[in-house]
């Protein structure tokens, strides 16, 4: 049943609670990477330019719980919202759930915006308090939860807040609708041919994914570190490279059941390889077993070549994870080669998913994010996502 978004309902002089996602990086009260806050622009436009009254309320980072910590505060952010939106961004700075935070939303006008202090400013927050979440359920009329990046976590603002709301609206923010559309409903049932690509470093971290997706998908590309552990299950020499001994029988029981159903896996042939784990390490292409004083760091050239051939000609491509080093130019080309394949699959009527942080972070540096179908802001919960699991934050949201 479809979800009700925040377009659905009215907002016209109500206090709409906004759950948003700014834990973002900040260098010395700088913010680095924007990109979570623009992502919920279209939301909180959504409300203020309807005549609503936005309170928005976030974390960032991990202080302790403790209380008020000046290298966790939310100001630069407010203040960059602030910029982005070309509208002032009220802060009462302490605490977001004080008197200065109260009185600042009673006195609220239509159109106006809050930035509520760091949440896990309270250590009730993590802890998915009740007493805590009422505390913050009183500052609305109507719950928005538009937090995808914490839409895995049962935290106060996540759950019980929306659930000291029952009765009153709970809706999806245009962010969060946007993540589930593509990461949960498009791949319930997903259109053939569907690809998988699977990289990153640990087989423990991908392996749910791995088995949840598997049976769905007609070819499942492995790259990055965790291809050793899987190559090391097959039998194949790997040299120095990273592997997760821990994960050789679940590597194999995940290349039988592939078999088994009769899916394509692909895993590298060659390797771009180096003596050290350098950015300056000169790189050697190795076919077939990696000599012992080796390590893999990239996938080599006929490997690209297939990884290319596998994505041409897709309906659905889901990318989580990179092929190397992505972030040194020696061992770049795995994972440009991958990304440049799949935002051509994009441009011949695909639909592509990107989740994850590192695989993000590569789609901006190699310059095809915007060819992309999707590209998820979540990390972890993209990947709970990919593994089938369902979120009790995105349960309780009000449905058609």
């Amino acid at each position: 049943m479809p979800r009700k978004t925040v377009t659905d309902i009215d907002v016209a002089g109500k206090r709409a609670l906004i759950r948003v996602d700014f834990n973002v990086p900040v260098d010395s009260g700088k913010i680095t990477d924007d990109r979570r806050i623009r992502a919920a622009i279209p939301t909180i436009r959504s409300v203020i330019d309807r005549g609503g009254r936005a309170i928005l309320m976030s974390h960032l980072g991990r202080p302790k719980g403790a209380g008020y910590e000046a290298e966790h505060t939310l100001k630069p952010v407010a203040e960059k919202l602030a910029q982005i939106l070309g509208s002032p961004v009220a802060f009462p700075s302490g605490d977001c759930v004080d008197d200065a935070a109260r009185l600042a939303v009673e006195q609220m006008a239509d159109g106006d915006i809050i930035l509520l202090e760091n949440l896990r400013f309270h250590k009730e927050e993590t802890a998915g308090d009740a007493d805590f979440g009422r505390k913050l359920a009183a500052y609305g009329d109507v719950y928005i939860n538009d937090a995808f990046g914490t839409a895995h976590r049962p935290h106060a603002s996540m759950v019980a807040a929306p659930r000291a709301m029952e009765g009153k609206p709970r809706v999806a923010g245009l962010l969060l609708e946007a993540e589930l559309k593509y990461l949960a409903d498009a791949l319930t049932d997903p259109k053939a041919p569907f690809v998988i690509v699977i990289g990153g470093a640990k087989v423990s971290t991908k392996l749910a994914a791995i088995e949840h997706l598997l049976p769905k998908a007609d070819r499942m590309i492995i790259g990055g570190a965790m291809a050793y552990t899987f190559l090391k299950a097959a039998g194949k020499g790997v040299g120095a490279s990273r592997v997760e001994e821990d994960m050789l029988d679940a590597a194999r029981s995940a290349m039988s059941a592939a078999e088994e159903a009769g899916k394509k896996l692909l895993l590298p042939i060659d390797h771009v390889c180096a003596a050290e784990f350098s950015e300056t390490a000169p790189p050697r292409d190795i076919e077939g077993d990696i000599p012992a004083d080796l390590m893999g760091l990239d996938i080599g050239p006929q490997s690209r070549r297939a990884c290319v051939e596998a994505i041409s000609g897709a309906a659905a491509v889901v990318w989580n994870g990179p092929m190397g080093v992505f972030e040194w130019e020696n061992f770049a080309a795995g994972t440009r080669a991958v990304g440049e394949a799949i935002a051509r699959a994009t441009g011949a009527g695909a639909t592509t998913i990107v989740g994850g942080g590192d695989t993000a972070a590569a789609a901006e540096k190699f310059g095809f994010a915007g060819e992309m179908s999707h590209i998820s802001t979540g990390g972890g919960a993209s990947l709970e996502m990919l593994e089938g699991k369902k979120f009790e934050a995105v349960e309780l949201l009000d449905h058609e």
